[in-house]
This record gives C-alpha cells, sequence and structure tokens, in this order.
C-alpha cells in the first residue's frame, strides 16, 4: 500500500508512532527468548530485505499455526514464543500488522490459502434449469400429446402437412419452457448474489500501521484484526490486546457460550465464534478451510427453494382454482366422448366419426387420444401455475433493485410480511443525521457556564483533567473500535475554543477500556500514570448515565464539592435546559485511586464506576436526517405508527419529536404520547396492553424495555418492525416480525438477528424499505388478478360452448398459447413493477389476505365482460360478419388474445381509475406487450397452418382491437363501485 495514497473518507484510519527499535526475526524463538521478544518491535513494513528471494514465513510450513487455536495448548504455543513469536514468523508487526501491499498480500493467499470455503455447490447453469422444466411433469403430459399428435397428424394427412399440428404444439412448449428456465436461471443469480453479499462481512484490519475496514475474504494470515462487541470473529487468531474480551463459542463447541479470552490461559480465538463483551485486536494463524468452522461450514449447502408464507397461500389458491378447472376438463371429456360414441360428430370431409363396429379400430384410437388430449390441456390452461413463479420472480427482481435503495435482504419470506408493517420501533441514532461536525454552544465546569470565558478562567488541575478524559476516552487512541463523529465534534471543539492538545498522552498507560454498545452511550478507561503509578478512571457518556455515578464535582475554581440532593437538582435543571434546546449533554467524570485500591474494585466491577467526581458538561447540538419530517409523514399516511424508543430524557424525546414531526401537526404532546419506561412498565400488565398502542415516545428506556414493549405490540396483534445495530439489540431484532439491523458498521451479532441491513443510518430508508415490501405484495396481486381472471373466463366459455355445441372455441395450439400469455409472458410483465408514492398514500387493509375484496370486484366484472364478448361471437359471429365459421373461430381466438393483452393494462392497478399511469417508466412491460401483439399478428396472418387461423381484414382486425379495449373504460366504471372492508370469500386465500 502506497503511503502518500490518500486514505478514503469512509474508512477509519490509525497510525501507530514509529517504533524506536527494528527487529525482523526468521525463526521461531526458543522459550528462554520469550521475555526478550515481548520487548521488541518488529517492524517489516517495508517488507523482507533484498537480498531474500521470497518471505521468511515460506521456510516453514505452510499449515505451521493451522491447529493452533484449534488445539489451543498452551505449550504448543510458548514453543512457538508465544504470541510475539508466531507475529514475528508470520513477518508481522504487532502493532502496524502487515505490509498489505498487492505482492504481500498475493504471497500470503498462496502459501497460507484464502479465506473462503465451498459454502454451497456452484451455481446451475442455464441448461440445467431448462432441464428441469423439461422434467416438470405437467410439460412432459405436453410433450406426450404432442408427439402423439405429431404422429396422428403425419398418419392422416402425410409428412407434408400432418406435422403442422405437432410441431405448434411442441413450439409452444419450447416457448414456455424457455421463457421459465430464463426467470429461474435469473432468479438464482440474484439471490446468489444476495447470498454472497450477506456472508460478505466487513472486517477492520491493521495494515502497514493504517486501520482499513477490508472484506472477511480478502483476510490473509498474519493480519492484525480489531474486534469489537458483536463482530464475529474472521479466522483463527491469538489474542494480542484488548479489554475484558468474552466470546460465545457455542456455534463451535456445545455449551461454551461465555468463554473469557486472556494472554496467560486461553488466548485463542476460534474462527465463527462472536465477540459478546470488550474489545481485541487479534492475530490470524489460520484462514478459510484451514480452521475447524471453514471445514464446518463447507459441508452447509443453501436451500434455494426458499419457502414464503406467500407460497402457501398461492397453493391453496391453486389447489381450489385447479378443482374447478379439473370439473370443466371432466365434464369436456365426458361431452365430448358422448357426441362421439352416439355419432354427432364429423370428420372435415363431413362423415361421421363414429359409427359403430364399422369404424376402423386406429380411426377409434385416433379419436380418443384427440378427445382426451384437449381434455388434459383445457386442465393445463386451468391451473394458475404461474402463481410460484411471479411470487419468485418479484422477489428476485425487488430484492435487487432495493438493494440500490441501500437495503439487503437475508431474510426473503420477510418481504412478504413487510406490507403488513403496522408500526415500527426506532431509537435516536436513526433520526440524528451522522455525518459532518456537530456544534457545542454549551460548556458547564461543574454548575459553572463557561459561555464567553476564557480557558484561563477554569483551574489548571480541573481543565488538564478535563482534557485526559477527552484525550484518552477518543476513538482516535484506540484501534478497537472506529471514530465516531461526536469525538470529532468534542475534540475540534476543545483544540479550537480551549487550546487542548492532543499530545502528551504517552505518560499513562491503559489498563482497560469498557465501551459501551447501545444507545445509552457511555465509555469508560483506566491508566496508569507511569510517573507516580496512580490510576485514573475517566468516564465519558450521557449526562443520565454519569451523573448518578458522581458522588463530588469541580467547579472551575479547582475546588471538590459534594453532590448533595440540592445540587444534583440543580444539575438535573442544566440537563433538562440542554435536552430541551435539542442539546445532547455528555458529562465527563473522573477518579485517582491507588494501585492497591483499583485491583480490589476493579475485581468485583471491571472499571469502577462509584464515587467518580464530575469535571463538566457539554451541550452538543446535533440535528435531524434531511427528509426524517417527510418520512414520519408518509408513515402517518400510510397508517404506520412509528414509535421513539430512546434512552434519552424526557424533555430532550419531546423536543426531538417535535423538530422531526413524529406526531401529526397541532397533536398536542402529552403523557399519553410521551412517557417514561419505567413508570409505563409500573402500571398493571392490563393499563400496559390499553396503553402500548399510543405511545409515540418511550424515554428513559432500555433494551430490555425496548423488548417488552415489541412484545405487547405483538400480544395486541400489531405486525412490528424494529430497528437496532448492537448486540444488545439482538434480543429485540429476533422477537420482532421484521428485525431490520442499521448501518454498515452494525455488529455481526445485531445482522445475524435481522431480516434487512439497511447501510446507513436514516429511518427514511426504513420507510423505503416498507414500500418495497407493499410493492412485492401489490405486484403478485396484480398476476393473480390477471391470471384468475383469464382462468375464469376461460373456463366458463368453454362450459357454456361444449354444452351447448360440443365444440371447442380454441384448438390445442391456441390454447397453449393463450396459457403462455397468462403464465409466463404475464408473470413477466406485472411482476417487476417499480414501488410508486401511491403505494403509501393510504393504510393497508386486509394486509395478510392474499385476494381482497376489491381484486374480486375487478376479476369477476371483467371476466363477465370477456364471457359476453366471446360467447356473442361464438353464437353470432357469422351473422355479425357475415363470414364462415373458420373466420369467426379467428377472431374469437384473436379477441380472448388481446382481451387478456387489455387485462394487463387493468391488472397494473387494483385500485387506480387510470391504469396507464406510469406506465411508460416500466420498460420490460412495454416490451412484453408488444411482443405478445407482434406474435399474435404472426400467428394469425402468417402461421395459419400452424395456429389454425385464417387471415383477417382491416375491419376484422379494428373490430377485434375495438372489443378488447372497451374493457377500459368498463374496468374504470366498475372501480367507481365500492366494495366493503370486511373479507368476503377472501378469507379462503
Amino acid at each position: 500500500m502506497d503511503e502518500t495514497r490518500k486514505p478514503s473518507s469512509s474508512v477509519c484510519h490509525y497510525r501507530q508512532p514509529a517504533p524506536q527499535s527494528v527487529s525482523v526475526i526468521h525463526q521461531a524463538p526458543s522459550p528462554q527468548d520469550v521475555a526478550v521478544i515481548q520487548m521488541q518491535q518488529f517492524n517489516v513494513v517495508g517488507g523482507p530485505a533484498d537480498d531474500l528471494q521470497r518471505p521468511d514465513y515460506t521456510r516453514h510450513e505452510a499449515g505451521l499455526f493451522s491447529g493452533l487455536v484449534e488445539g489451543r495448548v498452551m505449550d504448543q504455543l510458548i514453543e512457538h514464543g508465544g504470541v510475539q513469536g508466531v507475529a514475528a514468523t508470520l513477518e508481522t508487526h504487532i502493532q502496524n500488522g502487515i505490509d498489505g501491499s498487492p505482492k504481500d498480500i498475493n504471497s500470503r493467499k498462496e502459501f497460507f490459502g484464502s479465506n473462503s470455503y465451498p459454502a454451497r455447490p456452484p451455481t446451475k447453469g442455464f441448461f440445467h434449469c431448462v432441464l428441469k422444466e423439461f422434467m416438470d411433469f405437467t410439460n412432459i403430459i405436453l410433450l406426450v400429446c404432442a408427439a402423439l399428435y405429431l404422429g396422428l397428424g403425419i398418419k392422416e394427412k402425410g409428412a407434408g402437412e400432418g406435422w403442422y399440428d405437432g410441431v405448434s404444439i411442441f413450439v409452444a412448449i419450447f416457448l414456455v419452457i424457455a421463457i421459465s428456465a430464463a426467470s429461474n436461471f435469473r432468479q438464482n443469480r440474484i439471490f446468489d448474489n444476495l447470498f454472497e453479499f450477506n456472508n460478505n462481512i466487513l472486517v477492520a484490519v491493521m495494515r502497514k500501521g493504517r486501520r482499513d475496514v477490508i472484506s472477511i475474504f480478502e483476510i490473509v494470515v498474519g493480519d492484525i484484526v480489531c474486534l469489537k462487541i458483536g463482530d464475529q470473529v474472521p479466522a483463527d487468531g491469538l489474542f494480542i490486546e484488548g479489554h475484558s474480551l468474552k466470546v460465545d463459542e457455542s456455534r463451535m463447541t456445545a455449551g461454551r457460550d461465555r468463554v473469557e479470552i486472556n494472554h496467560d490461559q486461553n488466548p485463542f480465538l476460534p474462527s465463527g465464534s462472536k465477540i459478546i463483551d470488550g474489545y481485541a485486536t487479534m492475530l490470524v494463524t489460520a484462514v478459510g478451510m484451514n480452521t475447524s468452522w471453514g471445514r464446518m461450514m463447507s459441508t452447509i449447502t443453501r436451500d434455494p427453494n426458499v419457502e414464503m408464507p406467500l407460497h402457501g397461500r398461492s397453493r391453496k389458491l391453486t389447489w381450489t382454482v385447479g378443482m374447478f378447472g379439473l370439473g370443466v376438463a371432466l365434464l369436456v371429456l365426458v361431452r365430448l366422448l358422448v357426441e362421439y360414441f352416439t355419432g354427432k360428430t364429423r370428420d372435415e370431409t363431413g362423415n361421421v366419426e363414429f359409427i359403430g363396429s364399422r369404424t376402423n379400430f386406429d380411426d377409434l384410437i385416433d379419436s380418443l387420444v384427440d378427445i382426451t388430449a384437449t381434455a388434459v390441456v383445457i386442465l393445463v390452461v386451468a391451473i394458475p401455475g404461474g402463481f410460484s413463479l411471479a411470487i419468485n420472480l418479484t422477489l428476485a427482481h425487488s430484492t435487487k433493485r432495493m438493494m440500490a435503495d441501500k437495503a439487503v435482504v437475508r431474510n426473503l419470506p420477510a418481504c412478504g410480511v413487510l406490507a403488513s408493517v403496522e408500526t415500527i420501533c426506532t431509537d435516536m441514532k436513526r433520526i440524528i443525521a451522522s455525518k459532518g461536525v456537530m456544534s457545542v454552544p454549551r460548556f458547564f465546569v461543574g454548575a459553572d457556564s463557561m459561555e464567553g470565558r476564557s480557558y484561563t478562567s477554569i483551574a489548571a488541575n480541573v481543565l488538564e483533567l478535563f482534557f485526559q478524559g477527552i484525550r484518552h476516552t477518543s476513538a482516535h487512541v484506540h484501534k478497537f473500535f472506529p471514530v465516531t463523529t461526536i469525538d470529532e465534534s468534542i475534540e475540534s471543539w476543545a483544540v479550537l475554543r480551549w487550546n487542548m492538545e492532543m499530545e502528551n498522552i504517552r505518560q499513562f498507560s491503559i489498563l482497560n477500556v469498557k465501551p459501551s454498545c447501545s444507545e445509552s452511550w457511555r465509555i469508560g478507561i483506566s491508566m496508569k500514570n507511569q510517573s507516580d503509578n496512580r490510576i485514573h478512571l475517566h468516564w465519558k457518556g450521557d449526562a443520565d448515565s454519569i451523573l448518578p455515578l458522581c458522588s463530588h464535582y469541580y467547579d472551575s475554581s479547582g475546588n471538590m464539592i459534594a453532590l448533595s440532593n440540592v445540587e444534583r437538582e440543580r444539575f438535573l435543571q442544566i440537563i433538562v435546559q440542554m435536552a430541551s434546546s435539542r442539546l445532547r449533554c455528555v458529562a465527563f467524570a473522573h477518579r485517582q485511586l491507588s494501585e492497591a485500591e483499583y485491583e480490589n474494585e476493579a475485581a468485583n466491577q471491571g472499571i469502577p464506576d462509584t464515587n467518580l467526581i464530575l469535571l463538566g458538561l457539554l451541550g452538543v447540538e446535533d440535528h435531524c436526517h434531511p427528509g426524517i419530517r417527510e418520512a414520519f409523514q408518509i408513515c402517518r399516511r400510510a397508517g404506520i405508527h412509528v414509535k421513539l424508543v430512546t434512552s434519552e430524557n424526557v424533555s430532550r424525546a419531546r423536543a426531538m419529536v417535535l423538530e422531526c414531526g413524529i406526531l401529526s401537526p397541532g397533536e398536542e404532546v402529552n403523557e399519553q404520547l410521551v412517557v417514561e419506561a419505567q413508570a409505563f412498565f409500573n402500571y398493571t400488565q392490563e393499563e400496559q396492553r390499553q396503553r402500548v398502542g399510543d405511545i409515540a415516545v418511550m424515554a428513559m428506556s432500555s433494551d430490555e424495555h425496548k423488548l417488552q414493549m415489541v412484545q405487547l405490540l405483538k400480544e395486541n396483534g400489531h405486525v412490528v418492525a424494529v430497528t437496532g445495530d448492537c448486540a444488545n439489540d439482538a434480543p429485540t431484532l429476533k422477537e420482532a416480525n421484521i428485525g431490520i439491523a442499521m448501518g454498515a458498521q452494525s455488529t455481526e451479532v445485531a445482522k445475524e438477528c435481522s431480516d434487512i441491513i439497511i447501510l446507513d443510518d436514516n429511518f427514511a430508508n426504513v420507510v423505503k424499505v416498507v414500500r418495497w415490501g407493499r410493492c412485492i405484495r401489490n405486484n403478485i396481486q396484480k398476476f393473480i388478478q390477471f391470471q384468475l381472471t383469464a382462468n375464469t373466463a376461460f373456463l366458463i366459455i368453454y362450459m357454456v360452448t361444449i354444452l351447448s355445441s360440443g365444440n371447442v372455441p380454441l384448438t390445442i395450439a391456441q390454447l397453449l398459447w393463450v396459457n403462455l400469455i397468462m403464465v409466463t409472458l404475464g408473470a413477466l410483465a406485472l411482476a417487476t413493477d417499480k414501488p410508486t408514492k401511491a403505494l403509501m398514500k393510504q393504510p393497508v387493509h386486509q394486509a395478510d389476505i392474499l385476494v381482497t375484496n376489491i381484486m374480486w370486484k375487478n376479476m369477476i366484472a371483467q371476466a363477465l365482460f370477456q364471457i359476453a364478448v366471446i360467447l356473442v361471437l361464438q353464437f353470432e359471429g357469422e351473422s355479425i360478419f357475415g363470414v364462415h365459421k373458420e373466420v369467426i373461430a379467428t377472431i374469437i381466438f384473436n379477441t380472448f388474445v388481446l382481451c387478456q393483452v387489455s387485462n394487463l393494462f387493468n391488472a397494473r392497478k387494483l385500485e387506480e381509475k387510470n391504469v396507464f399511469v406510469g406506465m411508460l417508466k416500466n420498460k420490460l412491460f412495454i416490451g412484453i406487450t408488444l411482443m405478445i401483439v407482434i406474435l399474435q399478428v404472426i400467428l394469425v396472418e402468417f402461421l395459419n397452418k400452424f395456429a389454425h387461423t385464417e387471415r383477417l381484414n382491416w375491419k376484422q382486425w379494428a373490430a377485434c382491437i375495438g372489443f378488447a379495449a372497451l374493457s377500459w373504460p368498463f374496468d374504470y366504471l366498475i372501480k367507481c363501485i365500492p366494495v366493503p372492508e370486511t373479507p368476503a370469500i377472501s378469507l379462503l386465500f
């Protein structure tokens, strides 16, 4: 890596001071040399010496350290010279990391292997999808029918013309198979990309003295990895340094769910374990298939056929319609057999087909095959087989497009629940903008305001302690966690306004660090002063969480004053005033102990957090995300209740509510809407259930309170979505109907418990995700309405026609073309619509119902329209147009197909009267519609023998188009008729 390269603004960097001594060790040291090694620093930033032809670690076996972590044998580690010795062998600087140049990375990958494993079989190719479609039972039946028709046609009419019927059926079947296979192949590729993305964890590493964020797949042996609470250990490694580190190894070894990691007894960090407490750096010793986690994951495969609740409901709907179709097919079969055996059917020459025993046996078999094939094809067309395809296409298309809106779906079934979300529980981090430097307009030393005063007016000892707190609790001096905006803002303010220097921090050695991973922000650090061996404790965090820990405070003159009840109330008033002005009140506290006192107290509570001395209060001004007010307005219109669950006090929560617009305009902020968590949970359970739906803001809440609130909402029948990013949020994310991990820096524990990951902290993107959920449901409903309309019209037309005349209105080839439009092309056209703002303009009623009353109204009306048009043409067409029945049969076929085309437009808008709104934005819909029309023209005008059609003149074409176009004004009138919200037969589906 080029040191002159400017780092990207999206990557956190950390530089250590240059080492005082340089030493490169080419062989593992003996146990006697361990003490010497631990005092040395290893700097291989520049890589191996020029006279070496290869890196030094290649002199050893590639698997030298592969079993070190898995075996957990301390003696073996000591033989290698401890962690320092292993680092030296791997040519890793214990603080600055590896060289990180492309040559170094490639060399390590070639020698030690890459950090990847075959977690699933390779993606199946297109021809595999084609073969799978060929093996479908329905397609096999159709192929058999096509083969029989081909043989019968050649037998009856000869090889010159007899192949038309069979080949036309084959072509129709192959079109269905090819389009379905292409759709499934594309869907699988999209799902595979999502699978890879979900497994592509970002990891912080030290390379060449910089803290860089890279993909987990780019980690190599020798890397120094920075770990924090909630992270997954990305490879086998050894503990270098850290604080209060505990890991959960239950995924690897049953029962080991809380293991302490330290230098002396257990420095081993196995791949796949989770960090549940503390922070650390780790030396990678084995990657990929050389770890037990990699070997285990190589045996796990992903099921590509993810089951969704929508699939279950669609199967029920398919079964119901299929039973009706079976009844019609049996009715057709019986009627045609009766007509045939009673001698009422005639062949093309006008002769009776069945004349008892005089009928040739071959002719009898041919006729029975023809009749049976017709009934089978009717059944195939009647069964709505495109529902699963439409669901999968919608999911594949939508999940890919959601990534453009910074959202990644981890759990596909969650997409079916998104449309039903009624309540979203979020926290202050999703409202406050995390980018840009914040200002610090208020500063108190003790209870003394420093506004308009110079830093010289503050006692030197207090100012020095205050600066110590800022410097040492800043993420800039720790490689374990990234720098936050609030850190940068406070540091910039202290340097520019109060002349603070960021140097003079070497006289302290850090003993322990205790940062929190929750919205109740608090960081503690214990340090040892090298000059007098005194222990200094510094705490920084939200004033509400720091003030209760303090027993005294310093005033600006340097006097230490006891915190009486009166003084506490005075500080609380300052905090409330800042909160009312939308300022985040940050407190700094300090305590000094002897080594003996520290060891005694730290043994019980880690970093002591009692009897602290309050140093000062800062009022940090933050601002809402741009567009957050509009996002809350959209939620209100969509019938979604947003609940702010925050650890902030009531005053600040109320101020943020007014600024961001959670409440409706003119809505009064009262005790019913803004409550304190503890006061609310002091109510009886019945009172909690009654009041929880009215709450807009729950202040002073903990992670447990958030979990309890979600449970209460679910008990009341709410579909709840929850945002979070920390390990502490994991139980709530798992409990919610939809768990949403927010931010690219979300912990791996939070991501693992979530259904969707949004790559930033802006609540507005949560609204976009919900809109996508509604879009997915809406697209599936569009296709269901379209196909059920066509199926219903087709079945009733066939039933009436055959019962009345015994004739079938469409040939088998024509039926298969209609089936191609209804199933495959219809799904492609309707399953890819993008979300519109109209989806969020009103609440979603009956969100758990697949076929609503509005859809039933539209389907029945359009089906009746098509039935009326086709039956009129069937029985009165010859007299209306004055043509023979072969031309009328073509007009019927042409009109029925064009009715399906016009119904594609009607199905695009389930409730809107103007069905052409936004049509030009969906190029795929326009392309498929044009393709259907063009193919229909070719079938009618050029492929007459294949499609059994006659060429039509322009008047007949105009009549067909006119009949189909009448469905648009008819649809407009039907949508003016209101329907009850109470579901009727919708409950069946």
